[in-house]
């Protein structure tokens, strides 16, 4: 996606942070965000139609139509389908033209817009393979509705089949000082093809900042409340380990999350991140990641400060890691 290597498009917002996934927020509070993306020229709006059952595209919708239709223009929209619900309320991934088509279309219409910037699958349907679902994908492009298309969690050999079908703009993938995966062939393959490496969590959902989510609010978030990071007694390791890159922050003058977001820029000119916040105070510090450069010393301190494997506990649950490819 050659468009998100401009430096307007290096970073980007989780739009996640737009339904209460990490607490409760409002569409004020959303907008606020936006209004704030704009002020400082972040035009990578990253969202899905399962964030907060669609809510998380209404407030798009509804800022869009408060600012203008001209304000759709300054923005590079994604979003995401696939994941669904069958008669019992278990969850199932479809990759199908007609289910991925049907979401798209009511994605849109919360929105807005006529077509989105990017779409990607969000997770893969087992059963299919990877070039059937690329095709269906393809056709949205052909019909006007994305002018892009890419996958979410997918493994390197899955993308190169993928590419193989139809060229694929961006790979979402979780990626941090926190969880270093895809370092281990897709941060290699997404640049071998010139695909996009969009990071999302990359201030490792609240750990990699200067204010870690307080224990006592975690069990309130039901994604993270079982989530093997954030569970007694890894929780007080990680955030004891973490203590130590909030000291060089401290040390350098710097908020830690723009030390977390800036040491992933480093890591190559085609990674996006895409960190989600409900507080504009956040989002500016967030936003000075993307500005700062880091020195060789600087990134030897980082990485000496957390060294890969740091972590404790796994990124996922056993039913987190249901969809998600792993590959190492």
């Amino acid at each position: 996606m050659p468009q998100l290597h401009d430096l307007s498009l290096r970073f980007g917002i989780g739009a996640m942070s737009f339904g209460s996934f990490y607490g409760p927020t409002t569409e004020a509070n959303s907008h606020a965000i936006l209004d704030a993306a704009m002020d400082l020229g972040v035009t990578h709006i990253d969202t899905s139609n399962v964030y907060a059952m669609g809510g998380s595209e209404s407030s798009i919708g509804t800022f869009f139509n408060a600012r203008g239709a001209a304000t759709r223009d300054g923005f590079h929209i994604a979003t995401k389908a696939g994941i669904t619900r069958d008669a019992d309320s278990n969850r199932q991934f479809r990759n199908d033209l007609d289910h991925l088509e049907a979401e798209l279309d009511a994605s849109l219409t919360r929105m807005g817009i006529e077509a989105v910037d990017l779409m990607y699958i969000h997770r893969r349907q087992a059963d299919m393979p990877i070039e059937e679902a690329t095709g269906a994908l393809a056709r949205l492009v052909e019909k006007g509705k994305t002018k892009t298309i890419g996958f979410s969690e997918i493994a390197p050999s899955s993308l190169r089949r993928a590419y193989a079908v139809h060229p694929i703009a961006a790979v979402q993938s979780e990626y941090s000082l926190a969880t270093r995966a895809p370092e281990l062939g897709l941060v290699q393959t997404c640049k071998d093809l010139g695909t996009t490496l969009v990071a999302f969590s990359p201030v490792g959902r609240s750990l990699l900042t200067d204010t870690p989510l307080s224990p006592d609010v975690i069990p309130s978030l039901p994604f993270l409340a079982n989530n093997p990071r954030f569970v007694p007694p890894n929780y007080a390791a990680n955030v004891q380990a973490t203590d130590r890159l909030r000291a060089v922050a401290r040390d350098m003058g710097e908020p830690t999350a723009a030390l977390a977001i800036a040491w992933l820029l480093h890591q190559g000119d085609h990674i996006v991140p895409i960190p989600g916040t409900r507080s504009v105070a956040h989002f500016k510090d967030l936003v000075c990641g993307a500005q700062m450069t880091l020195s060789a010393e600087d990134l030897d301190r980082i990485e000496t400060a957390l060294p890969v494997g740091w972590a404790h506990g796994d990124r996922y649950s056993q039913d987190q890691w249901i969809g998600p490819e792993r590959y190492c």
